[in-house]
């Protein structure tokens, strides 16, 4: 989640003293609408019946537009039901227990990985360095993205608590602005052209072999400074909290490479943070431009509703076993699911998704799917076109 606050233009949409609000019902937005920026349900064109084309001039539909947003609200309100019937059939264990234990398992992991560094044998020593960065990861990626959307607790008052917890003390990140940025513009605004289109990714001036497999190397230093940048824009009781919790988190670690693991130098100790922190910053990236970069964009007054929104701006990779653990089934497999219905929990995204892609099958919307290499392959085929180049607005003509 960290670097999706770079992007300048998201950053004008942030509020001054960080506040956010609470967690949203099933099946909301998520998030409260920018001023002077329309709601994502609110667009002023609709969505098209299947065959129906644009106006001219003043971009209104010909036909009834209102009949045809009726049925897009229609379409999510019915599909909302029939997750809320398994969200409400399901345990304490399905919507929240699972993913606890996977971070508590990794925190329970962590002393194995700093006893490990302490070999002076190479298998025992890489057995800790993989450790220590799966561990790394799960925390600060599958962690901090559940703690965002709130999806660790029902508990507004726990949830703000594992937020800077999660974020702040095993990120380095900003909780407030990481949050706003994440859930509030990428989420309430999926693939709209300026707010929520993932521009924050693309690194122009990178050709594409140092972008796919250099760069993300250097996601550990980035993270922190574009955080302390961020901090200009929340009140100074925020701003000393996160710089406390900040280094916090990053001189444990240091500490425990010293003390626990034997490094005799502090540059070795550095590097050994460097090497654990950028672990599986590779597929970090890669994921998170995979899943939108490439699939229809919208301009903010001509967008479909919010499940035409999400299910053309949103794409689903395979199962993976390390990716699943570490970053979380939202986050790979349950993409879509996950813009659908952001509150629920990775194991409640992976028991909805039959649910989900039936329903979306069922009605002629598209339900995108891919792999990871075929993305891998067309994002080194098309890196300029994608990742260079402004991404073309899609006209609404005859979505399905």
């Amino acid at each position: 989640m960290p670097l999706e606050e770079e992007d300048p233009v998201r950053r004008r949409g942030q509020r001054d003293n960080g506040e956010v609000s609470g967690t949203p019902c099933l099946g909301g937005t998520e998030e409260s609408p920018l001023r002077g920026t329309p709601a994502p349900g609110d667009s002023g064109t609709e969505a098209m019946e299947p065959g129906q084309a644009l106006g001219d001039g003043d971009g209104t539909t010909r036909g009834t537009p209102q009949r045809a947003g009726q049925r897009e609200e229609a379409l999510m309100a019915e599909l909302s039901e029939l997750v809320q019937k398994v969200v409400k059939s399901s345990s304490w264990w399905e919507r929240h227990g699972v993913d606890i234990s996977i971070l508590a398992c990794s925190f329970l992991l962590l002393p194995a990985g700093f006893l490990c560094l302490r070999s002076a044998q190479a298998i025992p020593f890489l057995v800790g360095v993989l450790t220590l960065g799966v561990v790394h990861h799960t925390l600060t990626v599958k962690g901090s993205h559940l703690a965002s959307h709130n999806a660790l607790t029902e508990s507004k008052s726990w949830g703000k608590v594992w937020a800077i917890f999660f974020i702040e003390l095993c990120s380095a990140f900003t909780a407030e602005q990481g949050t706003y940025n994440h859930v509030k513009i990428h989420h309430g605004y999926t693939n709209i052209i300026g707010l929520g289109d993932s521009s924050t990714w693309k690194v122009p001036f990178l050709n594409r072999y140092v972008y796919m497999f250099i760069a993300p190397l250097a996601v550990p230093i980035i993270t922190p400074l574009v955080a302390l940048d961020l901090l200009r824009n929340v009140e100074w009781k925020t701003a000393l909290r996160t710089l406390c919790c900040m280094f916090l988190g990053l001189y444990c670690h240091y500490w425990l490479l010293l003390h626990v693991s034997g490094f005799q130098s502090p540059w070795s100790a550095l590097l050994c943070m460097l090497l654990t922190r950028s672990l599986l910053a590779h597929p970090y990236i890669h994921v998170n431009i995979f899943q939108h970069i490439g699939l229809p964009m919208f301009a903010a007054d001509r967008k479909p509703k919010r499940i035409h929104l999400m299910s053309l701006g949103v794409l689903n990779l395979p199962r993976n076993t390390l990716l699943d653990w570490s970053f979380g089934h939202s986050l790979i497999s349950c993409h879509v699911e996950h813009h659908l219905f952001p509150s629920l929990s990775d194991n409640m995204c992976l028991k909805i998704k039959p649910v989900v892609s039936q329903y979306l099958k069922q009605k002629k919307l598209p339900y995108n799917e891919d792999t990871y290499t075929s993305r891998l392959q067309l994002f080194l085929q098309r890196y300029e076109e994608l990742m260079v180049h402004a991404p073309p607005i899609t006209e609404l003509v005859g979505i399905q």
